[in-house]
């Protein structure tokens, strides 16, 4: 059964927009076209936009501050499209707020498997809200049916990655997760990711919920194996 869903591809080459509009096309998606950073904002604000594929070097407008003004109000999942050698620190960080990137030049089925991994993340059925469904520790408190997040009574802004290992780690108290657990429990697999992608998202979560991030409260590195949430 065809997607129906729509996808805001943002890149000014011609060549990029024709190699990537017909394979998410032929897979069923509706493809929203735009060249550059304005355009793709006043696009995203007319549009129901349900990803956003986005060049990181984009003219008028680039990708860093697309990406920063749509991350202020939406939690929409965003892939950067980057140059190899981009630092992915930067990329995902908290002055982007990517939730996947991919580096050119890169196959269309690695691409592909990106798209279709983040939108069924994006897609899978949610429980109606009940009090039982929220989680708390300490002064962190996480509704994942309204996908809100508040520390200490203040709502803290996640991306849609973070929300989402944010969740899976708090849902499962104490138990350990491996890198490569975390990064199929996002994406429904691991190909082409390196596990560090779960290492900077990890990074950042502690920057926006630890008092001090060096001395984790909530999140706990399990040396040499990888993450847990506290008990």
């Amino acid at each position: 059964m065809p997607d129906s869903s729509t996808i805001l591809l943002v890149d000014d080459e011609d060549s990029v927009q024709k190699l990537l509009t017909y394979p998410l096309e032929r897979d069923g998606f509706r493809v929203v076209q735009a060249r550059d950073g304005e355009q793709a904002l006043r696009l995203f604000g007319d549009e129901r936009i349900d990803l956003v594929v986005l060049d990181l070097m984009l003219p008028k407008v680039d990708g860093l501050e697309v990406c920063k003004r749509l991350r202020a109000d939406s939690n929409v999942p965003i892939i950067m499209l980057t140059a190899r050698g981009e630092e992915l620190d930067k990329v995902l960080g908290l002055e982007l707020g990517a939730d996947d990137y991919i580096t050119k030049p890169f196959s269309i089925r690695e691409f592909r498997s990106r798209v279709r991994a983040l939108l069924r993340r994006a897609g899978l059925p949610r429980e109606r809200p009940r009090e039982a469904d929220t989680l708390e520790a300490g002064d962190l408190r996480i509704d994942p049916a309204r996908r809100t997040v508040e520390l200490a009574g203040e709502p803290v802004q996640l991306t849609y990655v973070e929300f989402e290992l944010l969740t899976t780690l708090a849902g499962e108290p104490a138990r350990v997760f491996t890198r490569e657990m975390l990064l199929r429990a996002l994406w429904g697999d691991s190909a082409y990711r390196e596990p560090r992608t779960i290492d900077v998202h990890i990074r950042h979560l502690r920057e926006k919920l630890e008092r001090d991030p060096r001395e984790p409260e909530y999140i706990f590195t399990v040396r040499g194996v990888g993450y847990r949430f506290r008990d």
